[in-house]
């Protein structure tokens, strides 16, 4: 790994992860354009087409029968099951916290307020190519249904007519009866314009790889949609008083995720820098994904040395990774400064693998510096706000002379008249 002290290395370095996976790629592009345009004229037709040559699955029918999704949960081992039920279990309690109700405030003869009501229909995309994710499923369908969604549909990918049992299971779990053996740009097409299989949603949410990633960028306007998910980061802050094994153990649970992860750690001890260093050549010859993770720690991997540990939370908030985790003595006094963070893990005894299954907060995180502004997933992004206004006459008196003088500054003639003519009225 290597080893960042001077401050142009670090600009270096975050212009090198910013660039990782621009899904800006124009071969890309021009691949997704044509799926999206093809779904959009011919339907299921087009949906079919890709899905053959895709994932050479030759199926006839996009939508899986109930029986076929009890078919295969019934293959999950019974130790997994339960460890998926605990897990959703504790992930539903976190995001009941956040709720939202409607509420409004009456004064001067005026009601204002905001009505909060679900999004009615939500898609999720739950990658199946190099891996099957059951969490996946779990992250993203518990705050749908938390925030009342009616409809949920899900669109999983089936390689090569291939059926993941844990995804089946996780699906059952949870009561979903709408999924379709779809995958990629095409899946996207598929929700966002709607064929005669798959009906129309109203919003996209979900990880995948840049053909899924670019899709759901060109249609969110007509879609809504979560955000654009690229490479898995970690982020470490650590001093001395850190455990370098397992520094050197979350380092690589990213970097065994893609070739494009980061995963970098800052600390204020130049000591721990070159143990960790050691330390993650050991481990990584033990992984099976070593391969991975290898091309990952060499080309987004980095010991960034600061010079103490307050300038290593201003470099963490530079970065603005989507899992931070804070390895010092007092970790508690370091989150003061954290701004610009997906999730962060206090303590030595919270890898991020936690937040990834079982701890309950959700695990689809910002990524590529995106904490500056988007958020993780939650139940507040199913839903959608309405202003409430209501005026009574006497509300409205006091307030018409200053909207006609707007109106009239604006030169909106036919603005100022909604309110005169009220006015004349006794």
């Amino acid at each position: 790994m290597r080893i960042i002290k001077k401050e142009r290395e670090l600009s270096e370095f975050i212009a090198r992860l910013r660039g990782r996976d621009s899904s800006a790629n124009l071969e890309v592009e021009t691949t997704v354009k044509r799926i999206l345009s093809d779904v959009e004229k011919t339907g299921d037709a087009a949906v079919l087409t890709y899905t053959r040559r895709f994932d050479r699955n030759t199926a006839s029918r996009l939508r899986m029968r109930p029986s076929e999704i009890e078919k295969f949960a019934d293959r999950a081992d019974p130790k997994a099951v339960k460890a998926l039920e605990l897990s959703a279990k504790r992930i539903r309690k976190f995001h009941a916290l956040q709720r939202e109700e409607s509420w409004s405030v009456t004064s001067g003869g005026a009601i204002l307020g905001q009505m909060i009501r679900p999004i009615e229909r939500v898609g999720v995309y739950v990658p199946g190519g190099k891996a099957a994710y059951p969490s996946t499923v779990l992250m993203n369908v518990i705050p749908a249904q938390v925030a009342g969604v009616k409809e949920i549909a899900l669109c999983v990918p089936q390689p090569d007519g291939l059926i993941n049992p844990y995804v089946m299971s996780a699906v059952r779990m949870l009561g979903v009866q709408e999924v379709y053996r779809v995958g990629g740009a095409q899946a996207v097409a598929a929700m966002a314009y709607g064929t005669k299989s798959i009906p129309k949603v109203d919003k996209i949410v979900g990880p995948g790889n840049i053909f899924v990633a670019t899709a759901k960028k060109m249609v969110f306007g007509l879609v809504d949609i979560d955000m654009i998910a690229g490479p898995s980061e970690i982020l470490i802050i650590a001093d001395d008083s850190a455990d370098t094994s397992f520094i050197a153990a979350d380092l690589l649970s990213q970097a065994e995720h893609d070739e494009l992860a980061s995963s970098v750690l800052i600390t204020d001890s130049a000591r721990l820098a070159v143990a960790v260093a050691e330390e993650v050549e050991r481990q990584l010859e033990r992984l099976k994904r070593r391969k991975i993770a290898r091309a990952s720690i060499d080309n987004f991997g980095a010991l960034i040395i600061s010079r103490d540990l307050h300038k290593a939370a201003a470099f963490a908030n530079r970065i603005a990774p989507e899992h931070l985790e804070i390895m010092t003595a007092a970790p508690e006094r370091l989150l003061p400064l954290i701004t610009n963070a997906g999730a962060v893990f206090l303590g030595a005894w919270t890898p991020e693998a936690l937040g990834d299954y079982s701890a309950g907060p959700n695990h689809t995180l910002p990524t590529g510096g995106t904490s500056r502004f988007f958020s993780p997933l939650g139940v507040y992004d199913f839903y959608k706000r309405s202003s409430l206004v209501g005026f009574t006459r006497r509300g409205f008196l006091r307030l018409s002379k200053i909207v006609e003088t707007i109106a009239d500054t604006e030169g909106l003639e036919a603005h100022a008249n909604t309110i005169r003519i009220r006015k004349q009225k006794k």
